[in-house]
């Protein structure tokens, strides 16, 4: 059942050449900074068949 502590949010599926994309919602981003560059991952779990989704920074690699 649907109850006042949960968040829908719906975006669309779209093509973009061979392949479909979508765009991560506004809401999605309240702890991210978005100053900086990141990867979007996302995980499934097969047991739930739910899917999860975690930012991880992009730090920038030392050369020498």
């Amino acid at each position: 059942s649907f109850n006042k502590r949960h968040m829908e949010l719906k975006r669309k599926l779209y093509t973009r050449g061979s392949s479909y994309e979508t765009t991560i919602p506004m809401p999605l981003l309240f702890s991210v900074d978005l100053q900086k560059k990141h990867n979007v991952i996302f995980k499934f779990d097969n047991k739930a068949k739910r899917w999860y989704i975690e930012f991880e920074e992009i730090k920038k690699e030392n050369k020498k």
